[in-house]
């Protein structure tokens, strides 16, 4: 009689999976807090849906739902995260530009895949200029501590994408002594923006280079 009562008082509550989910994507998305992994943050906006999802099936049925307190704990650490990282990197873009120099995006100079490939009229329009642009060290640039090397716009371009077009890659001049180190970080640099009055062909690519940057900045 006794070890029935106890059931009955002390009935087994599932642990809501929704809120272990949460918690689960509150660790995937710290790396999003560092600006190589911005677009992990995606994974915080799970974290919050999961973690809703759970305080209302556990509010709905008390009964046979447990996990209240880490649903609520998983939702204020990917609320945290998110809005957090959305601030921090916010900030590092609007303060990341040097003084005398004009942002440039990639995507600008990449020629559209259906016309010929050959410089895009931004292209024309910013030589000789002072820019800041971001962009990956290609594999092929060599490895250790660089001081030229080959910009492409993003990974698939750089380790997926076989060879660049021309129009994909800018020739990279570090100035004053300075070298990066290669690999798959995201490179920013600033300096001096010019096309090839000749196009040039580098070793390792089967294209040739319409683009050059001359850096000043190389982070």
């Amino acid at each position: 009689m006794s070890s029935a009562n106890e059931a009955v008082d002390f009935p087994y509550r599932a642990l809501s999976r929704s809120a272990v989910a949460s918690l689960i994507f509150a660790v995937l998305a710290l790396p999003g807090l560092l600006e190589t992994f911005a677009p992990m943050l995606f994974l915080a906006l799970l974290g919050i849906a999961a973690a809703l999802v759970g305080l209302r099936s556990i509010r709905r049925y008390p009964n046979e739902y447990s996990g209240q307190q880490l649903a609520t704990i998983s939702l204020l650490a990917c609320l945290v995260i998110l809005f957090g990282g959305l601030a921090r990197h916010t900030y590092i873009y609007l303060t990341e530009v040097p003084e005398g120099y004009e942002r440039i995006h990639f995507y600008t100079l990449q020629q559209e895949q259906d016309l010929p490939d050959t410089p895009t009229q931004a292209a024309v329009d910013i030589n000789g200029k002072p820019i800041f642009i971001k962009g990956y060290i290609h594999p092929s640039s060599g490895g250790g501590m660089l001081r030229q090397f080959i910009l492409v716009p993003d990974l698939g371009t750089c380790c997926f994408g076989g060879q660049p077009r021309s129009s994909d890659m800018i020739e990279v001049t570090l100035l004053g002594g300075q070298t990066v180190k290669a690999g798959m970080t995201r490179r920013k640099l600033a300096g001096k923006f010019t096309l090839n009055q000749v196009p040039r062909q580098v070793t390792d690519f089967d294209n040739i280079i319409f683009y050059r940057l001359r850096a000043d900045i190389a982070k």
